[in-house]
């Protein structure tokens, strides 16, 4: 019978279907991270409970490490206990932990694919909302509560709710200066912030074929900005190109035979989806933020809303946006004065996109009032970037060059803005307070399109930025 990738994998992991209907679903990987594991290590030994699989979880530190001097121990003393706390109890469950100070140290989303860690067919649980991430290898990955990271300890499995499936085919090719980051802003503006409730999304189309796996990450790292439970891409040649040699993926005639099976996780092409619905690729435009969540956005071209605009369900939201933001509501986005430009965050802190950012940088200066940091997305891809010449090229602008974590995405590190300070940043998330300041406010966009604001120190169309000369005034 004919099967979505989806149903492939749910199956294949469900133990079985729980008195309450959800279903026990072992997890293949459990990744951990500072700020939502030493609770859940806590219940287990409150419970006189071990870690069932530690050979199954790994562990890193990303969220509270600052990103300018990584000296320990920490200014913040609850930022060093944390870290303290993550190493103290992977060394007592035997779990692997990629430390500060290690080569294979960086965003737990931005790690797991880089390594090889992450695979076609697993099921992947970690303690944090963008774990979809990993589903752009054709895996099924849930971001996990404090209490689920226990569970996935102590037995290594998960009670869910099985999910439906909504296929979303994005077709055609993309324009100039158009990313994945705007075809997901896109899907989120139009299906809504709710849209995606009690699904899972499988993103495909000739546009999401011709995406690169980088790409693809950021596509299903802002499916839960949607509401979808997870996200995924079928596995195809560049899933299998991307993985091959990875430190943790499969060699030799393993390697064979681990292709093979991963081939067949695919979407069967008679497969019924709960929902279909399509995207022309032409159609989508570089995308801007305007408002207190993800959904809240318009083309660079385009207008923020008035409350007149937009259905009556929306209007007290919409209103509640532009008081926050201090938009009035009919003026374009275009031309937003902004304070910070930040390029970084486990959606768009890989070396693609520090290079697509680095292409709109070379050459200019950031704007005198604008203070612009760069945040490579892991070790790895910071010494990436610097064998390229990228850091002096950003520099060279302007731009401070930082060390890997997650920084400004949700400032729980010194990374943060202050009072009213507007942000273009190439995060995930606008909402009230999320990066700092009670009152800062956030625009969210591609790393080319910050680039290309901090140049200009205000929002620009990344597509008719201005030249080097008027962008250095």
């Amino acid at each position: 019978m004919a099967a979505t990738l989806f149903s492939k994998v749910w199956d294949a992991h469900s133990v079985r279907v729980l008195p309450t209907g959800q279903t026990q679903l072992f997890v293949a990987l459990h990744l951990v991270h500072e700020v939502t594991s030493p609770q859940a290590f806590d219940m287990l030994r409150l419970r006189g409970l071990t870690v069932a699989f530690p050979g199954r979880t790994v562990a890193t530190v990303d969220h509270i490490v600052p990103t300018a001097s990584q000296a320990r121990p920490f200014g913040d003393p609850m930022a060093e206990e944390m870290l303290a706390t993550l190493e103290r109890n992977c060394a007592q469950a035997g779990i692997r932990l990629h430390a500060l100070g290690s080569a294979e140290q960086g965003i737990v989303h931005v790690i797991g694919p880089e390594l090889g860690l992450t695979q076609p067919g697993m099921t992947i649980a970690c303690g944090d909302s963008h774990t979809s991430t990993h589903g752009a290898f054709g895996a099924i990955a849930f971001g996990i509560g404090t209490s689920q990271v226990r569970d996935v300890l102590a037995t290594q499995c998960l009670a869910l709710e099985p999910l439906r499936v909504r296929r979303i085919d994005v077709e055609g090719t993309l324009g100039e200066g158009v990313t994945a980051k705007d075809v997901v802003l896109e899907i989120i503006r139009r299906l809504g912030v709710n849209g995606g409730a009690g699904f899972a999304y499988e993103y495909g189309g000739s546009a999401v074929e011709a995406m690169s796996m980088e790409e693809r990450m950021t596509l299903c790292n802002m499916s839960i900005e949607g509401a979808a439970r997870a996200g995924y891409v079928n596995p195809d040649e560049t899933t299998f190109a991307y993985l091959k040699g990875r430190p943790y993926a499969p060699s030799g005639e393993a390697w064979r035979e681990a292709v093979a099976r991963w081939r067949s996780l695919a979407s069967d092409e008679e497969a019924v989806y709960d929902d279909r619905v399509r995207f022309d690729a032409m159609d989508i435009e570089p995308n801007v933020t305007w408002g207190i969540n993800p959904g809240q956005s318009v083309p660079v071209s385009g207008r923020v809303p008035r409350p007149a605009d937009v259905p009556d369900g929306e209007r007290a939201s919409v209103a509640e946006a532009l008081a926050y933001m201090g938009f009035s509501g009919g003026e374009p986005i275009a031309g937003t004065r902004i304070d910070v430009a930040f390029i970084g965050s486990c959606t768009n802190g890989r070396l693609s996109d520090l290079r697509a950012a680095a292409d709109v940088a070379r050459g200019r200066r950031v704007a005198p009032h604008v203070k612009a940091l760069v945040v490579p997305g892991s070790v790895a891809v910071k010494a990436a970037a610097e064998r390229e010449g990228l850091d002096e090229v950003f520099r060279a602008a302007g731009f401070e060059w930082r060390n890997a974590g997650c920084s400004m995405c949700l400032a729980m590190n010194p990374d943060r803005l202050e009072g009213r300070e507007v942000c273009a940043s190439s995060s995930n998330r606008n909402f009230k307070g999320r990066q700092g300041s009670p009152t800062g406010r956030t625009l969210l966009m591609s790393p080319a399109m910050v680039a290309s604001a901090a140049i200009a120190g205000e929002v620009v169309d990344v597509r008719t930025a201005r030249t080097p000369a008027e962008g250095a005034r």
